[in-house]
């Protein structure tokens, strides 16, 4: 599989489209700076406590209050509690050297939150999830800083390996190294890409995540809360960071100063990857050179079609998301049962490429086409385990039920995208309603009456190519010919304009080519 990721620098923002084997798998926007994103690090304060819910609604700057439930308050809770205030203080009592700290005693798991806060304290906190819909922000206080092939986690000196690291002996090796080279009172998390590393590139990446956990107590000392201290990386180097492979063949971008930036990053985490990084410089917009426009377009109407003829009805509630499975104009090659088998296996792959592209979170449903024996609604299931297998959001995906759903729970951090295919009628702008204008022929007639009234016998009408083509078809009983016979006009002459609205119409002068004015 090979890896494209296409950069639109616009106006409002940037557009980066993720592409493997040509086909547009992932659509991300960063629209400017301000915003809450996932990882992003804010000091808060704790604006009020509801123990029937054992959460806490936190003021981190957005509109509305983020939420905050015990349970993703960190076993280490009292120790980053102790650590804000020593911080913000200016006076930490062990000094300037983290490793000096002394941890607090783990909370308990199914504790109370009126238990471990005590009024309405500041403490950092981290996005878990982007405000979605009506809701503030999700918020966590299990603090971690993501690298390329590490992740550092404060206040506990545990060391854990990624469970897709298959191999007993490199998971042991890996362990040895990060033993050797992680700070005092800094966990560390071995991501799957660390696979293969040797001990100068994991020390890379563990200086990189110092660096940014000083920025972020520099960026605390006399802090007022709401502050944000330290943000995530753009949508750019988030995704080279947690993507970047050998399978990337390509990066393109449109802006030279995000090229300077997209160069430079590549040159610190793959020095060996920095010629795959280059400027767009066609004419031609860069998401229509490769051809991403096109499959935007295609891929987020309600129905999206496959090739075989068989589609896909994809509907949103407030609830959970509907994917239905039709076998459309696919035809038959073999009996029920196989062709059914068939038509879902067949849709499976664009599935998860629409999980993947629109982002869809929380409950989703499919109704697949039914299948009679067991066997095959395994196969179905098994399938579509696979073909998630590339999914970065956590999923969980249940085996079909007797009435041919599937049902899936996937991780939702960010609104889903959500891109309008359609277009408004310009016939009743979207209300569903036609008034007299409409009678379009009726119009032109009765502006042309009093055009003759006035003296005119020349005219040229400039309509619409459509509108044109209906007052002028019909080689001898045109309408057009029509009105030129019995207002006796000596020229009347249809001007067909492109860029003319459906009912829009003008009368010009035959002889001074001037609009006349009604």
């Amino acid at each position: 599989m090979t890896k494209e990721l296409i950069i639109n620098a616009a106006e409002g923002g940037v557009e980066i489209a993720l592409l493997e084997d040509k086909k547009l798998v992932e659509l991300h926007y960063e629209r400017g700076k301000d915003g809450f994103s996932v990882g992003d690090l804010y000091l808060g304060k704790i604006k009020k406590l509801m123990p029937g819910l054992n959460a806490a609604f936190v003021d981190v700057g957005f509109e509305k209050d983020a939420f905050l439930h015990y349970t993703d308050l960190s076993p280490y809770f009292g120790s980053l509690l102790r650590f804000t205030q020593g911080i913000v203080s200016g006076n930490p009592p062990w000094g300037a050297d983290f490793g000096n700290f002394q941890n607090q005693p783990e909370i308990l798991k199914a504790g109370k939150i009126t238990e471990v806060m005590q009024g309405k304290p500041e403490v950092i906190v981290q996005i878990l999830k982007e405000p979605i819909s009506t809701k503030g922000p999700r918020l966590s206080c299990e603090i971690s800083l993501p690298g390329r092939f590490l992740v550092m986690t404060p206040f506990n000196d545990t060391i854990s390996v990624s469970r897709k690291i298959h191999s007993s002996e490199e998971r042991r090796r890996l362990q040895r190294i990060v033993e050797a080279i992680k700070p005092r009172n800094m966990g560390i998390i071995i991501r799957t890409a660390a696979e293969g590393k040797n001990t100068a590139e994991l020390h890379g990446d563990v200086m990189d995540l110092v660096t940014s956990w000083n920025t972020l107590q520099e960026n605390l000392k006399g802090a007022k809360a709401p502050q944000k201290l330290l943000g995530e990386r753009d949508k750019t180097t988030s995704i080279l960071r947690d993507l970047l492979n050998d399978s990337f063949q390509k990066i393109v971008v449109n802006d030279k100063t995000l090229l300077a930036e997209t160069q430079q990053y590549i040159a610190r985490i793959a020095p060996e990857k920095a010629e795959i990084v280059s400027l767009h410089e066609h004419s031609q917009p860069i998401f229509d050179t490769y051809n991403i426009t096109k499959q935007v377009k295609a891929a987020f109407g309600k129905t999206v079609s496959l090739s075989s003829g068989a589609y896909l009805i994809i509907e949103h509630t407030e609830a959970m998301h509907v994917i239905d499975v039709n076998s459309g104009t696919r035809s038959a090659e073999a009996n029920q049962e196989a062709n059914a088998l068939q038509t879902n296996m067949e849709c499976i792959p664009e599935i998860a490429r629409q999980l993947r592209l629109r982002d869809l979170g929380g409950i989703i449903t499919i109704d697949f086409i039914d299948l009679r024996l067991p066997e095959n609604r395994k196969k179905v299931h098994d399938a579509m385990e696979a073909a998630m297998a590339t999914d970065r959001a956590r999923h969980t995906i249940l085996p079909l039920s007797k009435f041919g759903l599937m049902q899936i729970t996937r991780q939702r951090l960010r609104p889903e995208i959500a891109i309008s295919t359609s277009e408004q009628c310009p016939c009743c702008k979207g209300t569903g309603k036609t008034g007299p204008s409409i009678l379009l022929a009726d119009d032109i007639e009765r502006d042309l009456k009093y055009l003759i009234s006035q003296g005119h016998r020349s005219l040229n009408l400039s309509v619409n190519p459509i509108v044109g083509a209906y007052l002028t078809k019909g080689i001898l009983n045109s309408i057009s010919k029509k009105w030129k016979k019995t207002y006796e006009l000596k020229i009347l002459k249809i001007v067909e304009d492109n860029d003319a609205g459906i009912l829009d119409y003008r009368f010009f002068d035959a002889k001074t080519d001037e609009i006349i004015k009604l």
